[in-house]
């Protein structure tokens, strides 16, 4: 997509919308349930961030406002990735309804040993269905988000102690109507940088993935994936930035990382 062609696309009235999960966090590195913990990118997650960003200036894009969680990762991710392409200075957004799904009572803890203690079966519908959710985190733990203070302007009974992916559709999909959307329609190309499963909910809608397949949606960390978004808002194409060998080897590594054995 060289530059000419994306201000052409402009100006045809086709938005541009890129989506880019965060790079590889810690506690990815440590394959431990992250969700709404609290944690920094990794080493490799700084460079796939980093890439992230030649890859979009190599593209010609050239963002008009930009869209985080308030979580810290997907926070570096934008910047990393803004400051290769000299475009820090773009306006951002910020809100929580981006952020990754709430594991519940799994958030923090080591995947292998949490297949160990309840069973991989369990752990994996936990992990991957569409409609059921893991334990929740008790009223009084210190994981509850109602201790974090970035949340403190958000009633305590509408945060999240716990998750399935339908619930982070259904959180994530206001948001997207009322501010990504109407981004696109002043025709704002629109950089979202955030998380695997509030990114999974925006393609379910984008694409019109149905709840049995979209479970099994893999989104590589660090890659851009781009869309043209046309005025009545359907996808008119969309492309994953990359080499396409390293994008399939970046998913297959997140799905290893989801379904990890006990052992």
């Amino acid at each position: 997509m060289p530059s000419n062609q994306v201000g052409a696309r402009y100006r045809s009235g086709v938005a541009i919308l890129v989506l880019l999960r965060h790079g590889q966090s810690t506690m990815n590195r440590d394959n431990r349930y992250t969700g709404w913990q609290e944690c920094d990118l990794s080493p490799l997650g700084e460079e796939e961030s980093r890439q992230a960003g030649r890859l979009m200036t190599e593209a010609g894009l050239r963002f008009g406002v930009v869209h985080t969680s308030l979580q810290l990762r997907s926070i570096r991710t934008a910047n990393l990735s803004l400051q290769v392409m000299d475009q820090l200075w773009v306006p951002v957004r910020r809100h929580w309804r981006l952020n990754e799904r709430h594991y519940g009572a799994l958030e923090g803890l080591d995947k292998k040993q949490t297949a160990a203690e309840h069973g991989a079966e369990q752990v994996r519908w936990w992990r991957r269905s569409w409609d059921h959710r893991p334990p929740p985190v008790e009223w009084d733990d210190p994981r509850h988000p109602r201790f974090d203070r970035r949340y403190a302007v958000v009633p305590p009974d509408v945060l999240p102690s716990g998750e399935c992916l339908k619930d982070v559709v259904g959180r994530v999909l206001p948001y997207w109507h009322d501010w990504i959307v109407p981004d696109l329609r002043a025709c704002e190309p629109v950089l979202v940088a955030a998380h695997g499963n509030s990114l999974r909910a925006l393609v379910k809608h984008l694409k019109r993935i149905g709840d049995t397949e979209i479970p099994g949606l893999e989104i590589p960390t660090g890659v851009p994936w781009v869309f043209e978004i046309g005025p009545d808002l359907q996808v008119e194409s969309d492309r994953l930035l990359g080499d396409q060998a390293d994008i399939a080897e970046r998913a297959e590594a997140v799905a290893r990382q989801a379904e990890a054995p006990a052992g």
